[in-house]
């Protein structure tokens, strides 16, 4: 048992943030002091030092998540006045056909079939601008996504790279062919 109650003494519990593990006690040498204040001092250092790092880690999630919400406003702006281009190029064909159906003026009987050539020619290049229009706008879009995607595949990439196993594989690898 006085070797139980040695083996005691030589470790301390300790619990950061969810994690809990043993380790060595540290000689402390206020002990011999009857003040007991430092060590009160040092942990609300530690807390304080933790606060500051879960700060500092909400803060970064913050920025993260504001830069993606922007990402998604550009977006969302971009389809809505892709929506709007569309409604005005419909209600410009709709405009021009009624405008064609109601002249008042009946064209001469020689140049029908060149005046509704040119008609249907204008009303042809009409449609071929406003479906140029779209196709552009939907490029833009897909464009957007895609720039969007890849940042958030970097993301996870580097998420995986920073790993604290990465950065010296050679200890991890004695560490486990050692055990």
């Amino acid at each position: 048992m006085a070797t139980a109650d040695c083996e005691e003494d030589e470790w301390e519990l300790l619990n950061i943030d969810g994690f809990v593990y043993k380790r060595k006690k540290r000689p402390n040498p206020t002990t011999t002091t009857t003040s007991s204040a430092p060590p009160l001092d040092l942990t609300a250092a530690e807390e304080k030092n933790r606060r500051e790092m879960k700060k500092r880690a909400l803060a970064k999630l913050r920025d993260k998540y504001q830069k993606e919400i922007d990402q998604w406003e550009l977006l969302s702006n971009m389809l809505w006045a892709f929506q709007l281009k569309t409604q005005n190029s419909q209600q410009l064909q709709e405009q021009t056909t009624s405008y064609d159906l109601t002249a008042s003026s009946p064209p001469p009987p020689e140049h029908s079939s060149e005046s509704a050539s040119r008609r249907l020619l204008d009303d042809l290049l009409l449609r071929a601008e406003a479906e140029e229009g779209i196709i552009q706008d939907l490029s833009n879009l897909c464009h957007m996504a895609e720039v969007v995607c890849n940042v958030q595949e970097d993301h996870a990439k580097q998420s995986l790279v920073d790993l604290p196993i990465w950065a010296s594989p050679r200890e991890l690898l004695a560490s486990l062919c050692a055990e």
